[in-house]
């Protein structure tokens, strides 16, 4: 193949920002395949990821029930979902170096195991004396949140790069449908009854399915040989070589992908809080009014996953990351606006269009962030850029949903998604300063340029990827 160059950071990089991929030396192509059981490892993932994030929620869109039943103050409920924020900020770390030692089998195994023990516990909990209990039983819960940085290392392992996006935003959609049931179903199999002993029965009930559904164990594993080229150079770095401290290290000196951290934390933490109180702002306006506060919870869940396949398909075909993340941004704070200010107008149906319109810019951007995160920091980790997202959107997500609920005990509802808005808007602001440096990108063009260059005669060229799909060389 001749001499082969070193990989190009791009016309908007700076130079004296060292990398690993400063470091990473364009290798003869190998060969790939796309495996037909990519297809069962995402919907495998994604049923998983559902479940956890039905736990999430199954307290939060009835607060107010929880509420009366426990005899607690709004903090408490809201710190059952905050929970899951929490828990994930320190287990971080180890969870992103378990991705790269370990493999992502072995992490969603555990958490799959966490998730069905914490459910478990809460079958037992349905007792106004037992809040101690099930608050455990929450928590136990919430370390199945391991898996939130894995949906666009999953997407990078097992696809190719014309779908790897789609498969990243199809990962995510597990966790939104997951939230969509979470929104939609509390409120049905629990009315809000006064009898305290019937509603514990219903309470039971609710546990009782969820721990069923969680009992299912799911399995992933490593394909044998990788999807494209990016991901063939990414595994062709020698174990002696990676140092997980430095890659975190030249994560956080990467300063467009730090920018995307923050702006990511503070459209997808506004997203958090908003899901965690939406049955507050609704009851405000709408009293008795739990069911369709689910409903229109699951609106805008469900106007999201529409939203993150339309995202991820327009990447696949496009590659445009960074105008498409500030397009979305921008309509998500054109969104927020929008809901804020027809809310309180007294008609529920205006209510369920602002929040489906929301809905489907602001958790339509989910897969996004993760996507442009790996084109940010390639060859690093796709689980390693992937959970610092997760974190920042943690850290906000917490302090978004305290100050946000503060600020409806004494202001109201309008105040506090005016609060978000501000946020929205800054985030837009960095969104439009990042430098779209898409070294994933690069990797793959430079490696088919290379290919291209090559005499056809060469001992032991390789064929093109595409001959190399599905088994066909």
């Amino acid at each position: 193949m001749g001499e082969y160059s070193r990989l190009s950071l791009g016309d908007g990089s700076d130079a004296s920002e060292p990398s690993a991929a400063d470091a990473a030396q364009l290798l003869p192509l190998r060969e790939t395949k796309l495996y037909k059981r990519r297809w069962l490892m995402l919907f495998i993932f994604s049923a998983f990821s559902m479940s956890n994030a039905f736990m999430w929620l199954q307290y939060g869109i009835i607060s107010n029930i929880f509420l009366r039943f426990y005899g607690l103050s709004t903090l408490a409920v809201d710190w059952l979902s905050m929970l899951f924020l929490l828990t994930y900020i320190p287990l971080f770390l180890p969870v992103t170096w378990a991705l790269e030692n370990r493999g992502i089998r072995e992490v969603v195994v555990v958490a799959a195991a966490f998730n069905c023990i914490g459910a478990w516990i809460k079958t037992g909990t349905a007792d106004p004396h037992m809040f101690a209990m099930t608050f455990f039983g929450q928590f136990v819960c919430s370390i199945g949140t391991i898996y939130m940085g894995i949906p666009s290392r999953l997407a990078s392992l097992w696809f190719g790069e014309q779908e790897v996006s789609t498969a990243c935003s199809i990962a995510v959609l597990g966790t939104q449908l997951g939230i969509a049931i979470g929104f939609l179903l509390p409120p049905i199999l629990v009315p809000n009854v006064d009898d305290v002993d019937e509603l514990a029965y219903h309470i039971r009930i609710m546990f009782y399915i969820s721990a069923g559904a969680a009992t299912v164990l799911f399995i992933l594993e490593k394909p044998e040989l990788p999807p494209s080229q990016a991901q063939a150079q990414a595994r062709n770095i020698p174990p002696e070589e990676y140092s997980y401290t430095a890659s975190i290290w030249n994560l956080l000196r990467n300063k467009p992908f730090m920018l995307l951290v923050v702006s990511y934390g503070l459209n997808i933490g506004s997203f958090y809080s908003i899901s965690t109180l939406l049955n507050r702002m609704i009851i405000e306006h709408y009293p008795g009014e739990e069911v369709n506060a689910g409903r229109i919870g699951l609106t805008i869940v469900v106007a999201g996953m529409a939203g993150s396949l339309v995202c991820g398909i327009w990447l696949d075909r496009t590659k445009t990351y960074k105008q498409t993340c500030l397009a979305v941004y921008f309509f998500s704070l054109v969104g927020m606006l929008v809901f804020t200010f027809t809310l309180n107008l007294g008609h529920l149906w205006v209510v369920f269009i602002t929040a489906g319109v929301l809905g489907f810019f602001m958790t339509g951007y989910l897969p996004l962030g993760f996507e442009f995160a790996v084109e940010l920091t390639f060859p690093e980790s796709e689980g390693t850029s992937s959970g610092l997202l997760n974190c920042s959107a943690q850290i906000f997500g917490i302090i978004f949903t305290i100050s946000q609920g503060k600020i409806i005990d004494r202001w109201g509802t309008l105040a506090a998604n005016i609060f978000l808005c501000i946020f929205l808007l800054i985030g837009t602001a960095l969104t439009a300063f990042i430098k779209s440096d898409l070294r994933r990108q690069k990797a793959n063009l430079q490696k088919t340029e290379e290919q291209t260059k090559a005499p056809a005669d060469l001992e032991g060229a390789v064929p093109p990827p595409e001959v190399l799909k599905e088994g066909k060389l």
